[in-house]
């Protein structure tokens, strides 16, 4: 389980089927899920198979995806954050997601930070989206935090509903990076 991305609190790695209980607590956890759109686990085995079908295939498939997110003083995985392609929209999307003992404590922007720089440096993407509903304050306001931009209120994967969407493109993040040395 080598770690792909480490911060003061946090390591990032690639799940591993082991981690089905923890994926299990936070995806059937009703209030983690209220802003996501997912449905709740109903069992266990529903966790192995999100992490089978889901968070592997996209390893598989593009490099990356949703990231196993570990707790360094608990020693334990409290939830998910990463970059996912979605195909449908052509976009790389970044998410997090934990659980609600772990919120307001600065987890998600502290691990969405070296999200973006890996994007655009390791995986050399053009641009990243942040998707949210206008609802969750904490998430919309955590993409801000992070220097993205409000782009527009649309729908999202044709659902008919209307989201806030946020946008980095890769001259913005340098050029941001170029202007904290200053």
């Amino acid at each position: 389980m080598s770690t792909i991305i480490e911060t003061e609190r946090m390591i990032l790695r690639r799940f591993v089927v082991e981690d089905y209980m923890a994926v299990y607590e936070y995806d059937s956890n009703p209030e983690v899920q209220k802003y996501t759109g997912d449905e709740l686990l109903t069992t266990p085995e529903r966790a192995k198979e999100v992490i089978e079908t889901k968070a592997f295939k996209d390893y598989e498939q593009y490099g990356y995806g949703r990231w196993a997110a570990v707790y360094k003083p608990d020693n334990r995985v409290i939830g998910f954050a990463g970059l996912k392609y979605l195909p449908e929209i052509d976009e790389t999307d970044i998410g997090y997601r934990f659980l609600p003992k772990y919120w307001g404590k600065g987890i998600a922007t502290e691990v969405s930070k070296p999200l973006i720089k890996y994007g655009f440096e390791e995986l050399q993407l053009d641009r990243i989206v942040g998707i949210a509903m206008p609802d969750n304050r904490p998430s919309w306001s955590i993409l801000e935090k992070i220097g993205m931009s409000f782009d527009k209120m649309d729908d999202y994967m044709g659902d008919g509903g209307s989201y806030k969407w946020y946008k980095i493109e890769k001259e913005d993040y340098f050029s941001q990076c170029d202007n904290s040395r200053s």
